[in-house]
Parts: structure tokens; C-alpha cells; sequence
């Protein structure tokens, strides 16, 4: 018997989009990498990215999201620790060819756990109260990507 995947709850859909364009992040990271572009040009997008998308997204989870499920849970500790880690990833500039490719599997790996089994945990257990004051606090903006160097193309 196949489970049908679960409804994403309306207040999660714009935490979803924002990892849509963190796996396009992964993407265009990998892309970079098979095209052999110089990898400067590569982290100097995934910082920016880093900067402008990903920071303020991790601090909105850990704020308002993650804390609809009690803080010693599993799966927010295993997502504050792919936090961690891709934070430490992303201040090591010393070494290219290993901090990239460790970026990519890290963010990507760390999305599809979000979107496959920590939000479904999370809207298993949140109250409708909680799913509005997300709405509320997090409303879809449209996304602006930085175009001055599309390597990836």
C-alpha cells in the first residue's frame, strides 16, 4: 500500500517555496562545479544566497517553526545540527574544492529532510492557532535572485 503524500498545510507552502530555491541553490552549485567554472565565482553566489535567503529563513524556522514541537525533539535536533553545520560550511572559504560540494549535499540533503519528514511532523502536531500566527508572521515574497554572474548557465 503507497501513503498519499501529506496536504502541505497553507501556512508551510511559503517555507516550502523558500526550499525550492535552496535545491536550485545545490543545483546551480553542482552546475558550477560540472562546467568547471572557477570556484570563487561559484561561493561568491552561495554567499550571497547564504546572506540574503538562507540565514533569515533558518532564523524564522528556529523562531516561529520549530518550536511548535518540544526543542529536545529528534528531528529539531537533527535540524539545528544541519543548521550548524551548514553555517560552519559556509565560513570555511579557506578550501574551495571540498567546501562547495560539501554545501550542495548539505543544503540539499537538509531540505528534502525538512520536506519529506520534519514539516509533516510538525503539521501533524501544530494547532491551527499556531499554523495562523505563521501565516501571519510569514507571508510569500517574491524571490529575487542574484543575476550578475549565471555560471550555472
Amino acid at each position: 500500500m503507497t501513503l498519499k503524500p501529506l496536504k502541505r498545510h497553507e501556512a508551510l507552502k511559503p517555507l516550502s517555496r523558500e526550499h525550492h530555491h535552496g535545491l536550485l541553490l545545490a543545483w546551480k552549485i553542482r552546475s558550477g562545479l560540472s562546467k568547471n567554472i572557477p570556484l570563487e565565482r561559484i561561493k561568491t553566489y552561495a554567499d550571497w544566497f547564504y546572506k540574503n535567503h538562507l540565514i533569515p529563513h533558518f532564523e524564522l524556522e528556529e523562531t516561529e517553526i520549530f518550536t511548535i514541537l518540544a526543542p529536545n525533539h529528534d528531528l529539531v535536533q537533527k535540524a539545528l545540527e544541519d543548521h550548524k553545520r551548514i553555517h560552519h560550511l559556509f565560513s570555511k572559504a579557506a578550501d574551495l574544492d571540498s567546501a562547495l560540494p560539501a554545501i550542495e549535499k548539505a543544503v540539499n540533503d537538509h531540505i528534502r529532510f525538512e520536506e519529506r519528514i520534519l514539516f509533516p511532523e510538525i503539521q501533524n502536531h501544530a494547532t491551527e492557532a499556531q499554523m495562523a500566527h505563521i501565516e501571519k508572521i510569514h507571508q510569500p515574497e517574491d524571490f529575487k535572485d542574484n543575476l550578475d554572474d549565471e555560471f550555472w548557465k
